[in-house]
């Protein structure tokens, strides 16, 4: 997947989740795991937490089509479902986004941006879910982009990974 063609979709500030609703006939949330676990080394530098920290992990598929088109890996430290986040943990279906561009008194910090290649946890997690076909090939590599939402000193990591099946599904 070239950067180029994802171009608008990696630079875009507003939420994933309306654009693709936007973009697409049918969208639909299909968490894959929900659990409390460890945070990896990168995302706890990133969210000022220590590497023992457990959060809640939160990995769904955006899926349109019934294609999926965005993996969606979110960290949501315990500290961070209280208050005006109490039910992020019980989302089930539902996506995040919404719910994070809802409140204008969330913010979000500036989007960073990774190729992922087979040997980073995220590309592995995130082509689990592609087609087992054997005539289908993974692609050698994949883009992704991370931001933090905070709201009231509590912070959500959110990483989106853009699957190849985005640039080829029908549109509305």
């Amino acid at each position: 997947m070239q950067a180029n063609k994802l171009q608008p979709w990696l630079i875009d500030n507003g939420s994933l989740t309306a654009r693709l609703q936007q973009h697409f006939s049918t969208f639909a949330v299909e968490p894959t795991v929900v659990k409390y676990g460890k945070l990896i080394q990168d995302e706890a530098a990133l969210l000022h937490q220590p590497n023992y920290q457990i959060s809640l992990i939160r990995e769904v598929l955006l899926i349109s089509d019934q294609q999926p088109v965005v993996f969606a890996h979110s960290i949501l430290p315990r500290t961070s479902l209280q208050g005006a986040w109490h039910g992020l943990g019980r989302l089930g279906n539902k996506p995040l986004g919404a719910t994070l561009f809802a409140n204008p008194k969330v913010k979000r910090t500036t989007l960073s941006y990774k190729k992922l290649t087979p040997n980073h946890a995220l590309y592995q997690h995130a082509t689990r879910h592609l087609t087992q076909k054997p005539e289908v090939r993974k692609p050698s590599y994949l883009w992704a982009r991370r931001s933090i939402f905070s709201l009231s000193c509590a912070n959500i990591m959110v990483t989106e990974v853009f699957l190849p099946q985005l640039l080829v599904t029908k549109r509305v």
